[in-house]
């Protein structure tokens, strides 16, 4: 079948949508209707988790015109294209092939002469066999000693996924025997961010990786050479305490300043990257290679559901078109991702880049202007936090936020207390559920103040405990939302353009190539 892409306003089915009559969203909820409502609205993930989606805004009806909106913009079709390997990223001219560093969609890809799926997975044996020497001691520092940290030295998607997945599995790995070495993470150009991480570990028993895929990455490349820097005024031979993950033609690649260079290329987007060699690296350090292929295993798993047609059976794409709904036709601007879950702490950060980077777009995929609002903005934070936070502006502010849960019945350490007969984690999971219900069905009362109007839409991930499986389902199901929602809107979803022009004005003013406002700025900075 060909593909076409279109834009979202020339779709029938989008206007069929717009036609369909709303839900009362707090009748919905409430009484029996609510209780039927909790049951059947729900998907089955992979991994044991599943997407329950009642306090959301739609019924039957709605579902069957979102079903007709996925069928006519070809959701299914442009992910079959995407992963048998076609230039999906219009923009730069690219393949996306993050899917495949965790298994084979489709068809073989060939790309650059080589069979890509063999490339990643190569790649990841390397990796596994570095880190198991780094574990057994056959690579060491250089007075033989192990290593016992590992750092981690990127930006934007170098640093966000990998660092939001390390602390996601770290008393996991604690808890199960599978920690290994702590991870720490450098990131900011700011200098105080390198020197709090130095001042922090023991830096002669400290491993750094530099990721860069261009090698030319201005913040990494500095704080490369501030921990260079910082090595050298130990005494140490900073070529025996650093790594690469790069790609193949970056001037990082045959550089004898590594121990070793890992490879990644041009078809997987930063945000984009845990699963391939800038997550690999620094997790198989940390948890083991076979921790990071559970991790792997569990994200092929659900992107195996992005496969089906039937949006009933594909939690991602039903998690899109809702969204779109939401984005599109009720009017919200806004998504807060709210996991109930202390070692989901940085994932909200990680799923802002990823939606934000890859969906604030206002061109089309053929850089035409669209005339419709594409990617919501995202914001977060861990429950019970949040409730304590800006909770106040959810329930009783001015704007309605579609909400994004995720819970988990058993905690990661186990390691609880009964107090006034209910567990920690009872008393997690009994304000999750609490929470849902408050936002939807709200509490009348007669004064104002305390006022609750309801019709607050959410939905819910759920699953029994965050281990590395469930975790990889559970990046897989966003990366696969982002990317659904960018086929519905007609937009390049693997492109960040809008990066960039920033990058070139900072480069101006350490130039002193700079006129008018912005000299003016430098000076107010003392640059």
């Amino acid at each position: 079948m060909m593909v076409n892409w279109n834009n979202l306003d020339t779709l029938k089915s989008y206007s069929e949508l717009e036609k369909v009559e709303k839900v009362d969203l707090i009748s919905a909820m409430t009484g029996e209707s609510g209780a039927e409502r909790v049951k059947n609205y729900q998907v089955p993930m992979a991994c044991g988790l599943s997407y329950n989606y009642a306090a959301k805004e739609v019924d039957d009806n709605i579902l069957k015109a979102l079903a007709n909106l996925a069928d006519e913009a070809q959701l299914s079709e442009k992910f079959e294209a995407l992963y048998n390997g076609e230039v999906i990223n219009t923009g730069e001219k690219r393949l996306v092939l993050h899917q495949l560093t965790r298994g084979q969609l489709g068809d073989k890809v060939m790309a650059d002469g080589v069979d890509k799926r063999e490339f990643y997975v190569n790649e990841q044996k390397r990796i596994a066999d570095f880190a198991n020497k780094v574990h057994s001691g056959e690579i060491t520092n250089a007075k033989g000693e192990k290593f016992t940290t590992v750092v981690q030295i990127g930006i934007g998607g170098s640093d966000l996924g990998p660092r939001a997945m390390y602390l996601a599995l770290e008393n996991w790995a604690k808890r199960t025997g599978n920690f290994k070495m702590e991870a720490r993470f450098i990131s900011n150009v700011d200098p105080d961010d390198a020197s709090a991480v130095l001042a922090g570990i023991d830096v002669e028993h400290s491993v750094f990786i530099l990721v860069s895929k261009s090698g030319t990455t201005l913040e990494t490349l500095t704080n490369e050479s501030f921990v260079t820097d910082a090595l050298k005024k130990a005494g140490l031979d900073a070529s025996k305490h650093m790594i690469a993950v790069t790609s193949q033609t970056s001037p990082l690649a045959k550089s004898d300043r590594y121990l070793e260079a890992f490879f990644m290329d041009d078809y997987i987007g930063g945000r984009y990257s845990s699963t391939s060699g800038v997550g690999g690296a620094v997790l198989s350090l940390a948890f083991g290679p076979e921790v990071f292929a559970a991790f792997l295993e569990g994200a092929a798993s659900e992107d195996e559901l992005a496969k089906q047609k039937d949006i009933l059976k594909n939690p991602a794409m039903l998690d899109a078109l809702i969204g779109v709904y939401e984005r599109n036709v009720l009017g919200y601007d806004s998504t807060a991702v709210l996991p109930y879950s202390q070692a989901l702490s940085r994932f909200p950060a990680h799923l802002q880049q990823l939606d934000m980077e890859s969906n604030g777009k206002s061109v089309n995929r053929f850089g035409e202007p669209i005339d419709y609002v594409t990617g919501p903005i995202i914001f977060g934070e861990p429950g019970t936090n949040g409730q304590h936070s800006f909770y106040q502006l959810l329930h009783q502010g001015t704007d309605i936020i579609p909400l994004q849960f995720i819970g988990f019945k058993n905690s990661q350490l186990q390691n609880d207390v009964n107090i006034q007969d209910s567990t920690s984690q009872q008393k997690l999971c009994a304000n999750v559920a609490a929470q849902i219900v408050a936002f939807a069905c709200g509490k009348k009362d007669e004064n104002l103040n305390k006022n609750f109007k309801g019709g607050r839409p959410s939905s819910i991930i759920v699953g029994d405990e965050l281990d590395p499986k469930a975790l990889g389902a559970l990046l897989s199901h966003f990366e696969n939302k982002v990317m659904f929602q960018g086929f519905v809107w007609n937009i390049n979803s693997f492109d960040q353009e809008g990066v960039q022009l920033g990058k070139v004005l900072a480069k101006k003013v350490l130039a002193h190539e700079t006129d008018g406002a912005l000299t003016e700025y430098a000076k107010l900075l003392a640059i």
